[in-house]
This record gives structure tokens, sequence and C-alpha cells, in this order.
């Protein structure tokens, strides 16, 4: 894991190597141990690059036990988790930035957390991310997370991950 901060701006950047699913799984749960109200999370990436392995992930470490179907079509799928309402959003199918008012999300982060996967398609209308996660294919199941934010949460988030073998 290597991380960067700048002192200028109080953001900083962390690169995870994902080797497989499970190490997925893992950054899955130290995000999810970091996660309060409030928390805007984007997933850029690539089609197959893994932004919904990732939100299942958190969500499981949430304590969601049932299914996590892709938002894809529905837009927006909500769970009840210990941080509060989580909405898993992805933007693809959105078919102009202005839609994204009427999908509620405002309210969703008053009382909880938004997943959003293809933010480029629109989140901007909701400021910016608490975590700016993007996800890049380095293998045939090898991926790389490249995640920015201000330097608190990521901190916590450094701080949940296990130590590197």
């Amino acid at each position: 894991m290597m991380s960067a901060s700048d002192s200028r701006t109080g953001s900083a950047l962390l690169r995870i190597p994902l080797a497989d699913e499970a190490a997925t799984a893992t950054l899955g749960a130290a995000i999810a141990q970091v996660l309060t109200p409030g928390m805007l999370v984007t997933l850029r990436g690539p089609l197959g690059a893994g932004k919904t392995s990732l939100a299942r992930a958190i969500l499981r470490a949430l304590g969601h036990a049932g299914e996590v179907p892709s938002p894809t079509f529905t837009l927006v799928q909500t769970y009840d988790t210990p941080v509060g309402p989580l909405a898993h959003v992805d933007l693809f199918r959105l078919k102009a930035p202005d839609d994204i008012e009427e999908l509620g999300l405002e309210d969703a982060l008053d009382q909880g957390v938004c997943l959003i996967e293809w933010p480029e398609r629109g989140a901007d209308a909701l400021g910016e991310p608490t975590l700016a996660i993007s996800l890049s294919v380095t293998g045939d199941t090898a991926r790389q997370a490249t995640i920015a934010g201000p330097r608190d949460p990521l901190a916590a988030l450094a701080a949940a991950l296990p130590e590197p073998a």
C-alpha cells in the first residue's frame, strides 16, 4: 500500500493492490469500519473492474446477509445497516445528470451513506465524495484501488487495513 498526502488541501491518496476477490473483500471490510452517516463514496472504473463486488463486500462487512444485486436497472438499492440506511446507486443508465435529483440521494446522505457507481454520470451534483475510489484491472483477477479523500477518513481506512504480508 502506498499513500501520499497534500498538506495544502488536506487530501490524501491510497493505492492498494487487490490480488483477487478475497483482497477486495478485505478492502470492503476496512471501508465498512470507517463509514459514518453522511459519507459519500464513489466507485469508478471500467466495466468488470469490481465496483459492484466492492459494494457487496462493504455490505457483507456491515452485516447484510441477503442478496446484493447490481442496481444497474433499479438505479438505487437501499439497505439497513449499523451506520444507517446505505443507498447503493448505479448511475450507468442515468439519462441526464439532472435526473439525479429524482433519486432522493440528498435525503439518503442526510440519514446514512451513499455508495455510487459510475459517479461521472451525475454525482457531481452531490458534492465532493468522502472517499473517491477508482478501480483498475491489472490482471485476470487482480485489480488496483486508488482511493482519494480527506486525510482523516483515509488515515482511518489505512489503519483499518491489515498489514501486507
